[in-house]
């Protein structure tokens, strides 16, 4: 695998060679070796650098969203799962597994907090008793 452009070249060796195409002075093919990028982007780039040729930058924004869960949310999943827990583990109740949409949906509406099924999911096996299912494994039930 190559060295990524941005690390490469800096933004104006990229301009200088943009311009020269710009004016013709450089043929596509000897630009684009040049840049060490496919006709695609190349031509992309050439869009954007005609556009704005002062601000033309190959650097880009890492999304730096954080994607841990908060602590809040971790006892709002556990404790959904518990009150879900309790209506397994009573016997009068025909409830044998885990309901993880239902969890899902009770956390949305009571705590007003977005959860992905595979979190849930994740949480109740590290907390809950886990019994293997000789049909599937990893199985939450009593």
């Amino acid at each position: 695998m190559s060295v990524q452009i941005h690390k490469r070249l800096t933004d104006e060796q990229v301009r200088m060679i943009l311009s020269r195409y710009v004016v013709k002075e450089v043929k596509t093919s000897e630009a684009m070796e040049l840049l060490g990028i496919k006709r695609r982007q190349f031509f992309e780039w050439v869009q954007r650098y005609r556009k704005d040729p002062a601000c033309f930058t190959i650097k880009y924004n890492r999304d730096e969203k954080n994607r841990k869960l908060d602590n809040t949310i971790d006892q709002c999943i556990f404790k959904e799962l518990a009150i879900e827990k309790a209506l397994i583990d009573n016997p009068a109740m025909p409830i044998r597994f885990y309901n993880y949409s239902y969890i899902q949906d009770r956390i949305k509406k009571n705590y007003q907090k977005k959860v992905s099924l595979p979190t849930i999911i994740d949480r109740a096996k590290k907390t809950v008793s886990i019994s293997p299912d000789p049909t599937r494994p990893f199985t939450t039930m009593r």
